[in-house]
């Protein structure tokens, strides 16, 4: 067997073609077979790519105890072999950790190729703490399961990762809050895409336009607000007055002094707006 031939795990770009790395794209150019959930789309990369004459193969949930066979046998033979995400890191909530572990169970090598990773990229802008941080992938889809998925995190001061849906955002962020309490969170949309945008906002005030929000959104909800130190009167006081001289309505003034201090809940920091008033007057 030629020991030049691998398994090649490729990141590819999450929207803007500008994410794909030099040795990615080396790395398809040479590759004798490409690995794709979805085979059209891959074929699209490529060719923008300017990536022509290769063969695909689809690898999906449902064929890849079958597919891990066939890969591992051609990788013996001398091919090489690229696994491909439709957008960013391979395996991250996407097939491919079966035939992955095949080959390393039969001594092939695999090697990745690191580049664009959704999460990761959310993590970075989301303004919450960014370790440590557990990736649950996709949420489950019966409430039970959801309900014990948060119980499970619930104690533990890790930022949590997940992707959702645009229809089953709202109900999965009002169980978050129930289970995980008044937490920080962050919404990714559209991400290295023309419209990027990210939502930010506290569990204990969820306000959000459903019909706003197209695709799969990247979600992270931070660690227990209660897990760090409180801020202290004059810091919440020094806000407060930042954003009522704003001219905002009192329940936007609490919604904003809440997202950007800790340990205080919407009722203690309206007390405390109410007394700041009084005093004033």
């Amino acid at each position: 067997m030629p020991l030049n031939s691998a398994l090649w795990v490729v990141a590819t770009p999450l929207g803007n073609l500008g994410d794909i790395t030099f040795r990615a794209v080396e790395v398809l150019k040479k590759s004798h077979l490409i690995l794709a959930e979805d085979t059209r789309s891959a074929g699209t990369l490529l060719k923008n790519l300017h990536i022509t004459g290769k063969k695909f193969l689809s690898l999906h949930e449902h064929n890849e105890l079958r597919r891990m066979h066939q890969v591992a046998a051609r990788i013996m033979e001398g091919s090489d072999c690229a696994l491909i995400s439709e957008a960013g890191t391979p395996l991250m909530a996407d097939p491919g950790y079966r035939l992955v572990r095949h080959c390393c169970d039969l001594g092939l090598k695999v090697i990745p190729v690191p580049g664009p990773c959704s999460f990761v990229a959310a993590l970075t802008a989301s303004g919450l703490p960014p370790y440590p941080f557990a990736f649950l992938g996709f949420l489950p889809r019966k409430q039970t399961e959801l309900e014990k998925t948060f119980g499970l995190w619930k104690d533990m001061p890790v930022t949590l990762v997940f992707f959702e849906r645009k229809n089953r955002i709202l109900p999965s962020l009002q169980t978050a809050s129930r289970i995980l309490g008044a937490r920080e969170y962050c919404l990714a949309r559209e991400l290295t895409k023309k419209f990027e945008e990210f939502i930010r906002g506290n569990l204990e005030n969820i306000s959000l336009d459903q019909e706003k929000l197209l695709g799969e959104l990247t979600v992270i909800i931070g660690p227990s607000l209660a897990a760090g130190p409180a801020s202290d009167p004059e810091s919440v006081e020094k806000l407060l007055n930042y954003y009522m001289e704003q001219g905002l309505k009192p329940k936007d003034v609490v919604h904003r002094v809440q997202n950007n201090s800790r340990g205080w809940s919407s009722k203690e920091i309206y007390a405390l707006m109410l007394k700041m008033r009084s005093k004033s007057h």
